[in-house]
């Protein structure tokens, strides 16, 4: 019981420090006009400094997250059959398989 309270009084405590020490490091003081405005050679911006944003980009970006999750979900499968060859284990990875080949050609 008491390993228990030790390890919730230092979860509680530890995150408390690091968001203090954030707050306190990246505290901007002066935070007027001509200090948050972009600096450009002494003249003002002709354009907008921020790019607008990409949706397609950002789709490929989660169909690349999606992927490398399902490729880490895949590396143990081999371990598995080698270690015991059920005919259920098969089955799953090669349903596992078929999914992630319908994604691809979804894709």
């Amino acid at each position: 019981m008491l390993i228990i309270t030790i390890i919730f009084i230092v979860s509680i405590i530890l995150p408390t420090l690091v968001f203090s020490l954030s707050l306190l490091l990246f505290h901007r003081i002066n935070l007027d006009r001509n200090k948050i405005s972009p600096f450009e050679c002494g003249f003002n911006p002709n354009n907008q400094t921020r790019l607008p944003f990409s949706t397609r980009f950002f789709l490929l970006a989660i169909i690349f997250i999606v992927f490398d999750i399902e490729v880490v979900l895949l590396i143990p499968f081999p371990i598995l059959i080698a270690t015991s060859l059920s005919f259920q284990h098969i089955i799953i990875f090669l349903l596992f398989l078929l999914i992630l080949l319908l994604e691809l050609i979804h894709e």
